[in-house]
C-alpha cells in the first residue's frame, strides 16, 4: 500500500487537492494512474486488493475511487457493495470486462461510472472531473414535494415519507435534474447530457437506464408500476409534479 505524501488526516473543508484512490492488483497501472493523475495536482494513494482498498476508503476518505474489479482476493463488485454501506464516495470502474451484465452488475452495486479498459487519459481525467462536480454541486431550487417524497436541493436530503433515503451522487443528480424539469417529458439525450456529459455517449444509455432502475427501487412503493418516475415510451423519463 502506498500513497504521495499528504496528510490523510486533513479536514474535508480544508483547501486540499481532491483525493483519488487508485484500486488495481498490477503495479504498472497503479505507477501509470499515479503519474497522470499526480501530474494533474490530485492526491493519489493506492491499493493492490479488497482488504487494503477497505482500509484506505476508511482512513483517506477518498473523494474517488478508481477500482479494478478483478481483484486477487476479492471481485470488485463486493467493494462496490461495502462501500456503498457507508459511503457515497464516487466510485469509477476500471475494468477489461466490456460486457453489458457486468457494467449493470457493477452500476447496480452502486458504482457511478465505468471505463473499459484500455482507455485514454484525457477520458479519464473528464470522468473524474465530472464526478468531483456530481459530488459536490449543489442546487438553488426550493423544496420539491410530490405525494411521499421530498427533495430538498439546497441541502441535497430526499426523504420518502419522512425517512431519509440514500442515494449515490449519480443517483441524486439525476433525480435533481428530473426534479428542476418536473412534469416535463426528458429525452434520453436530455438527461444524459445534464447528468454524465457529452463524454459519456458510449455507455451512458446503460448509465442511465441503471440509474433509473435504482432510483425507482429506492422511491417507489410499486417498481412494476412506477408512479414517480414515469417511462414514455421510446422517447425518455418524466417525473410527475403531482397525483
Amino acid at each position: 500500500m502506498s500513497r504521495t505524501e499528504h496528510d490523510t488526516r486533513a479536514p474535508a473543508g480544508e483547501n486540499r487537492p481532491p483525493r483519488i484512490l487508485v484500486v488495481d492488483d498490477e503495479r504498472a497501472i497503479r505507477t501509470l494512474l499515479n503519474a497522470s493523475l499526480s501530474a494533474q495536482g490530485y492526491a493519489v494513494y493506492q491499493a493492490e486488493d479488497g482488504e487494503q482498498s477497505i482500509q484506505q476508503v476508511r482512513s483517506v476518505r477518498p473523494d474517488v475511487i478508481l477500482l479494478d474489479l478483478g481483484l486477487p482476493d476479492v471481485d470488485g463488485t463486493e467493494i462496490i457493495r461495502c462501500v456503498r454501506e457507508w459511503a457515497n464516495t464516487p466510485i469509477i470502474v476500471l475494468s477489461v470486462r466490456d460486457d453489458e451484465a457486468q457494467k449493470i452488475a457493477a452500476l447496480d452495486a452502486g458504482a457511478d461510472d465505468y471505463l473499459t479498459k484500455p482507455f485514454g487519459p484525457g477520458e479519464l481525467l473528464a470522468r473524474i472531473r465530472a464526478a468531483l462536480r456530481r459530488a459536490c454541486t449543489v442546487g438553488d431550487s426550493p423544496t420539491f414535494v410530490c405525494g411521499d417524497l421530498m427533495v430538498d436541493l439546497m441541502r441535497r436530503e430526499v426523504r420518502l415519507s419522512g425517512e431519509p433515503v440514500q442515494l449515490t451522487p449519480t443517483e441524486y443528480d439525476l433525480l435533481a435534474v428530473l426534479v428542476h424539469h418536473a412534469g416535463k417529458v426528458l429525452t434520453h439525450r436530455q438527461l444524459i447530457h445534464e447528468v454524465w456529459g457529452g463524454a459519456y455517449y458510449h455507455d451512458a444509455s446503460h448509465l442511465l437506464r441503471v440509474t433509473i432502475s435504482n432510483l425507482r427501487r429506492k422511491l417507489e412503493r410499486d417498481t412494476a408500476r412506477p408512479r414517480l418516475i414515469v417511462t414514455e415510451p421510446g422517447v425518455g423519463y418524466r417525473l410527475r409534479s403531482e397525483f
